[in-house]
């Protein structure tokens, strides 16, 4: 007589894999946001310069 193998034990799932059925414009999205657009968060004056900065066209001083 030979036994029959158990069957396996599924895996425990990631709570953040799992689908999610709610309605998804209750809640903002990616590009509500300015981090979204690829906007960094602000802090301070001195952040707001270096970001200027950064981000200045070449043509202007």
């Amino acid at each position: 007589m030979s036994e029959t193998p158990a069957p396996p034990t599924p895996e425990p799932r990631d709570p953040k894999t799992a689908l999610v059925f709610d309605d998804p414009l209750s809640r903002p999205s990616e590009d509500d946001t300015d981090r979204g657009w690829g906007d960094r968060p602000s802090g301070d004056s001195a952040a707001d310069l270096a970001r200027f900065l950064d981000e200045k066209p070449p043509h202007h001083i």
